[in-house]
C-alpha cells in the first residue's frame, strides 16, 4: 500500500538558510540533493528517502543521502508550497531543522 505524497503538486521554494546550507555542501552531496528534489516530487514518493514528520510541527526531513549523514529538512504551507528549510549533516538537522 503506498501512502499519499504531500509533497506532490506543490511548488519548491529555498530559503536563505537552505541556499547558504546548499553552497557549503560538497560537490558530490550537490547531485543527490538535486536528484533526491526531483524523486521526492514524484506520486508516490520513493520510501528510500525516509520521509519524516517532527512531532507537532509542519516540519519535515528526508534522509539525502543513502547512508543517512546528510538529512534535508522542509517546511509545507497551507499556500500550496514547501519550503527548503536546510540541508547539511544528520546531526545538524536533528539539532536544528
Amino acid at each position: 500500500m503506498t501512502r499519499p505524497n504531500p509533497l506532490a503538486g506543490k511548488t519548491l521554494r529555498w530559503s536563505a538558510a537552505f541556499k547558504k546550507d546548499y553552497k557549503r555542501l560538497p560537490a558530490d552531496i550537490h547531485a543527490q540533493v538535486k536528484k533526491a528534489l526531483a524523486d521526492i516530487a514524484k506520486d508516490p514518493m520513493p520510501g528510500r528517502y525516509r520521509f519524516e514528520k517532527l512531532h507537532g510541527r509542519d516540519i519535515y526531513t528526508i534522509h539525502v543521502t543513502g547512508n543517512h549523514a546528510y538529512k534535508l529538512s522542509m517546511e509545507l504551507t497551507e499556500n500550496e508550497e514547501v519550503i527548503l528549510r536546510r540541508v547539511a549533516r544528520h546531526k545538524t538537522i536533528d539539532r536544528k531543522p
